[in-house]
């Protein structure tokens, strides 16, 4: 199968310029810059290599760099934002910063000829994020794409085969950005387009089927799209070796618990046992109001609740969980600047009791766990469920979490959800949820003054959830929405509409 190296400068975009080239059906791989060396490059046979964006200069000594026989190796090498900078710099160049060379968001883009733009017009949209720009070209390069404030927008040195953008073509903002990315694996790599999720689900299940040979694995099971693509893909390769816990922390939508009991237990059979410890979970969060620091405690009361069920349930050897790519890149791991810790990935402690975590789908995007989902023959309506975070409304409620908050935004997200599928506006969603902010504010019903509580609506739109964009619902759906939620639900007495996208806002609050 022929593979593309993703080379990870720690830019937040990392993960999604490979799945962008997985579209492609081009398998690509992730390695941290410095995990990885001209040997095992050739011994690993990759087809063509992309550096990715960061947030550092080139010319700063404690910046990520590469060793420059990369450039010699004759395998196609394209840069992207930081990786073009590096890319030119490292072979000669020079990179310069002023102010009035930024450029950030949608910028209009002038290209050349060249095999990279076969098919993109003269001009077009593309995302652009930086200050720092190639100010002179390395021997043997040459401009070949320009904006109104960067000379040099993208170059290339054909012969070599090395490519630098200073865009972003990985992000949907660019609007030819697909294209780009398409002609170098397929037509300057000349990859076999022979990467599919047939092939993820067969070669996983029989890769389990030797790892877990004999072995007992825990798997926390939420009813989300994530957890539950990952133990029926278990499932299938291990069978009653795997046992699945449903930690219920009083913290999921409203009737979700029932109804994820009723789904696995009686819908697959799925050997499951339901741990109520809503109580516990809310004791542990008392008074705690910053966001990591609940994310922390509802990770680390997982795993001891896993941990004492596996006592009573004998010996298991590993903890299996649903972790996915934009949970590892959003927690920060390998050089990505953190945004946010994930209860899969940065919650867990040292001392977990178990020989090692299982994590079938950490290298695959929500997209792309779907379309297992289908293929291991997960009903529609469950693999296309609204995603839900582990945490739960742990990170939908602002401030201190009490249990008269969590009904509030419960019931308030319930109407919402309602509001969305009778205005058939559920399908243009993403993502839609209800916030319970921490902030009160003064409201008028009947003749009587009230001091209540505020809900944030939101919704986005993405194929990706690395960006989205906030969902341009109906004032209709709003309003039926609004008027509910503060008749309703007792104790809010306003409702607003979030309409930040992401970047520079996350998909959750918290």
């Amino acid at each position: 199968m022929d593979k593309i190296l993703v080379i990870d400068f720690g830019g937040q975009y990392n993960q999604l310029i490979a799945r962008r080239v997985r579209s492609e059906h081009v398998y690509a791989e992730i390695a941290a810059y410095n995990k990885i060396d001209c040997k095992k490059i050739v011994e690993e046979g990759y087809k063509g290599i992309i550096f990715t964006g960061g947030p550092n200069s080139v010319y700063d000594e404690k910046s990520p760099h590469f060793d420059p026989e990369i450039l010699n190796l004759g395998i196609p090498v394209l840069g992207i934002c930081y990786g073009h900078q590096l890319m030119a710099y490292m072979a000669g160049g020079k990179v310069g910063s002023a102010e009035s060379s930024s450029e950030y968001g949608k910028t209009t883009v002038f290209f050349e000829e060249s095999p990279l733009f076969d098919g993109t017009p003269a001009e077009s949209i593309c995302w652009m994020s930086h200050t720092d720009f190639v100010s002179d070209l390395p021997e043997g390069f040459k401009i070949i794409a320009h904006s109104s404030k960067c000379g040099c927008a993208a170059m290339s040195c054909d012969e070599r085969k090395l490519y630098g953008v200073q865009f972003h073509p990985e992000v949907t903002h660019s609007v030819y950005g697909q294209n780009m990315l398409r002609n170098f694996v397929t037509k300057i790599c000349k990859c076999k387009l022979d990467w599919n999720m047939d092939d993820y689900a067969a070669t996983t299940i029989e890769k389990y089927k030797k790892e877990l040979a004999g072995k007992k694995v825990l798997l926390g099971l939420s009813g989300g799209v994530d957890s539950s693509v990952a133990a029926v893909l278990l499932s299938k390769a291990i069978g009653d070796n795997l046992v699945c816990v449903f930690v219920d922390h009083g913290l999921l939508r409203k009737n979700e618990g029932d109804f994820v009991e009723e789904t696995f237990k009686g819908h697959f059979g799925i050997n499951m046992v339901r741990v109520n410890a809503g109580p516990r979970f809310l004791g542990k969060l008392a008074g705690v109001l910053e966001p990591e620091a609940k994310r922390k405690i509802i990770g680390a009361e997982f795993v001891r609740v896993f941990e004492e069920e596996s006592g009573k349930l004998g010996k298991f050897d590993y903890l299996a969980q649903g972790t996915i790519y934009p949970d590892v890149v959003e927690s920060g791991n390998g050089n990505s600047a953190v945004i946010k810790s994930h209860h899969n990935v940065g919650g867990l402690p040292e001392d977990i009791g178990f020989s090692g975590v299982v994590e079938p789908l950490r290298y695959l995007f929500k997209d792309e766990v779907r379309a297992l989902g289908e293929k291991l023959g997960l009903p529609h309506e469950l693999v296309y469920r609204q995603p839900f975070p582990g945490p739960g409304l742990a990170v939908r409620i602002t401030g201190e979490i009490t249990e008269e908050k969590i009904k509030m935004v419960q019931d308030a997200d319930a109407i919402f959800r309602e509001e969305m599928a009778n205005g058939h506006c559920d399908k243009m969603a993403s993502q839609y949820f209800a916030v319970l902010a921490d902030v009160r504010s003064v409201g008028v019903m009947g003749d009587f003054r009230t001091y209540g509580y505020t809900i944030i609506l939101r919704s986005v739109t993405t194929d990706d959830f690395m960006t989205a964009e906030w969902t341009r619902l109906p004032f209709e759906v709003l309003e039926k929405a609004s008027n509910r939620i503060t008749n309703e639900v007792k104790g809010i007495t306003r409702v607003a509409y979030d309409i930040s996208s992401k970047p520079p806002a996350t998909v959750e609050w918290l």
